[in-house]
């Protein structure tokens, strides 16, 4: 994997950094975060984490966790954007950036950053970050081994998807002899829910809808009320209905507001869900993507619906 002489060159002459990812984080954008924080505190670097939203409370064994802000810093300081290629996703709009540099593996992007790295065919934007260190020759310290395998498991569904690759389980064998511990990870992300999720997700497995080889399903506001959940809590329930043989994609509705929605889209087969989510102004993967849109529940159904069944007739 080449980077780019002009990231490394940002990377040695600043002397700080300020580090943010997009909203709502998942484990890839969190851990590709704190293990590139520290990697670049370990030479003598100055880094500022932020997020819009506060670390879900699945990622709050990720070491350095604390580190990360919901406040944007007052001095200007070089950007470093990592796991999505658009300010307006990390809540950045109207923020005064001096200098930027990009870290992504998306496949939609835009044309922010004095330097971008993107790199869709990788699993991970971990997997970008674990190289750019090793570039660096730094060691890898547990702390930074811990996130850098959880954001590549995240991203990869613990080696389960057709992004993993012998490169990318090479790679975490590395990690796991620096000082991760898969078994722990693993207990942590799938094995530790709160009563509260089990039952939010109960609610949303409630009110799945099947149409053809699509599955939708939802949650409300007045749902999280009742069960005491978060919209944190939903991450990965867009995968669930996606387990039946016969669904192609998987469509999870969150409500944020009255007549708003996120989208989050998964699918297996042919169905490109990223050219899907770009018709909404959305973007991700071809397989994972997603998307915001504003209108009732029913209406914003039936645009999926058509828009999936217009792209499988263009292809």
């Amino acid at each position: 994997m080449r980077i780019p002489d002009k990231l490394l060159s940002f990377i040695k002459e600043e002397k700080s950094f300020f580090i943010s990812t997009h909203i709502n984080p998942d484990g890839d954008a969190l851990g590709s975060a704190l293990a590139l924080s520290l990697a670049l505190e370990s030479l003598g670097k100055k880094t500022v984490l932020h997020n819009r939203d506060r670390v879900p409370e699945l990622y709050r064994f990720l070491p350095a966790h604390e580190k990360f802000t919901m406040s944007l810093p007052g001095n200007r300081q070089p950007l470093i954007l990592l796991d999505c290629n658009d300010p307006g996703r990390a809540g950045l709009n109207g923020f005064v950036i001096p200098s930027s540099a990009v870290i992504d593996h998306h496949e939609t992007v835009s044309d922010f950053g004095d330097i971008r790295w993107i790199e869709p065919k990788a699993a991970a934007t971990g997997i970008m970050v674990y190289y750019l260190i090793k570039k660096l020759e730094l060691k890898i310290t547990q702390d930074m081994a811990t996130n850098l395998y959880t954001a590549i498991a995240v991203d990869s569904g613990t080696f389960r998807y057709s992004n993993t690759s012998s490169e990318l389980l090479r790679v975490c064998a590395e990690l796991i002899d620096s000082g991760a511990d898969p078994a722990s990870i693993a207990l942590t992300l799938y094995e530790t829910w709160s009563v509260r999720r089990f039952r939010l997700l109960i609610e949303v497995l409630n009110t799945l809808e099947i149409v053809d080889d699509i599955a939708v399903t939802f949650a409300t506001k007045e749902m999280f009320t009742a069960t005491g959940a978060a919209p944190e809590d939903t991450e990965h329930f867009s995968n669930f209905p996606r387990m039946m043989e016969d669904i192609e994609v998987s469509a999870f509705f969150r409500e944020i507001d009255g007549a708003a929605w996120k989208v989050s889209l998964r699918s297996k087969g042919g169905v490109d869900v990223a050219r899907i989510a770009e018709r909404f102004q959305g973007g991700g993967h071809r397989n994972a993507a997603g998307y915001m849109i504003k209108a009732a529940m029913k209406t914003a159904k039936e645009k999926l619906l058509k828009a999936i069944r217009e792209d499988k007739r263009s292809t």
